[in-house]
């Protein structure tokens, strides 16, 4: 009995479970999210001894590692996969000291410093400041095909892989500015662009639609939605169906763009960070300075217009000098 009392049974560190707002640590700069952002946030606050912490989300490497082929970002003149390519940041990151864990934020307290962050619902963090660099996520139909296809025709970027469809004939889905934008883009590189559109009207601004319907090989699809992309190893066609008529058709094309938005991953920090109607970050001026000071955005989920890996990670790099300015200031 005597032993029985004696024994500590208290769980050694790595297997204790912290309970939301008891915080398990504390940590100078805390990156959430991983990608060209997050990870050249990741490299520049490292050498600035800021010792990042990082939480890479539930998709590490973030939205480039669904691109098989990057070919426009500097330093790669033969090209590079995406996942390639964040591995090759990760390992940079990681060379200079970032700590890099799996888990994602889901909840933060940014209401006084240090900042608390909840990791996977469970432990939380406490943070001098924060880096965001959470992403956004591309909207898709929801087709089982169309996810079959993904990196194999399949895209929600037309500025990344429109290259790669060069003289071919491709489709392009949605009826806003950002559809109407990728077609115009395209046009200039493929051979036929296909707009679909589920109405007899866009809902772009009126003078893109005046630039796409003057275009030659922009051919509108009204009244029209995606059913299934069909092919073998690559998309060959989408099939189509008319809203009014119910009546289906089939087209033949290589390549298949999604254009109907992106939802930038940015929810649990609402409560505490402006945004605009979307969801988007707002950052101060030309920073990534957010409305609460100590707290800085970068990448997609502050970026509504670019969206590419080379302005993200310039984004990073602009986080990272921020809050070790800031930090600097503070005296911290």
């Amino acid at each position: 009995m005597d032993f029985i009392k004696k024994m500590d049974t208290t769980k050694p560190e790595s297997e204790k479970v912290n309970t939301p707002g008891e915080a398990s640590e504390k940590v100078k700069c805390l990156i959430l999210g991983s990608g060209p952002a997050g990870y050249t946030a990741a490299i520049y606050a490292a050498r600035a001894n800021l010792s990042p912490v990082m939480y890479e989300g539930m998709q590490i490497g973030g939205q480039l590692t669904t691109t098989t082929e990057v070919e426009n970002y500097p330093g790669y003149p033969e090209g590079v996969t995406g996942p390639l390519m964040m591995e090759d940041f990760k390992k940079q990151a990681q060379r200079f000291g970032t700590d890099t864990r799996w888990g994602m934020a889901t909840s933060v307290d940014f209401s006084k410093r240090p900042f608390k962050v909840v990791i996977d619902e469970k432990t939380t963090i406490e943070a001098d400041s924060v880096i965001i660099a959470t992403g956004a996520t591309a909207k898709y139909l929801g087709l089982e095909s169309e996810k079959a296809f993904m990196g194999s025709g399949v895209s929600a970027c037309a500025t990344c892989d429109g290259f790669f469809y060069k003289g071919q004939d491709v489709a392009v889905v949605g009826g806003g500015d950002t559809a109407l934008e990728e077609a115009l883009y395209l046009s200039g590189i493929c051979k036929k662009v296909y707009v679909i559109h589920r109405r007899d009207e866009f809902r772009g601004s009126q003078i893109m639609q005046e630039r796409l319907l003057a275009t030659d090989n922009i051919e509108v699809l009204w009244n029209n939605v995606p059913k299934e992309v069909v092919g073998s190893q690559t998309v060959e066609g989408v099939i189509l169906e008319n809203t009014k008529t119910g009546e289906e058709s089939k087209i033949d094309v290589e390549g298949f763009f999604v254009a109907i938005g992106h939802k930038p991953n940015s929810d649990i920090f609402t409560d505490y960070i402006d945004t605009d109607e979307v969801g988007y970050i707002n950052t101060i001026d030309n920073t990534s300075k957010t409305t609460v000071p100590g707290v800085f955005a970068c990448g997609d989920v502050m970026d509504n217009m670019y969206r590419q890996a080379v302005t993200a990670a310039g984004s990073g790099c602009k986080a990272a000098i921020d809050a070790e300015r800031w930090l600097g200031e503070e005296g911290i």
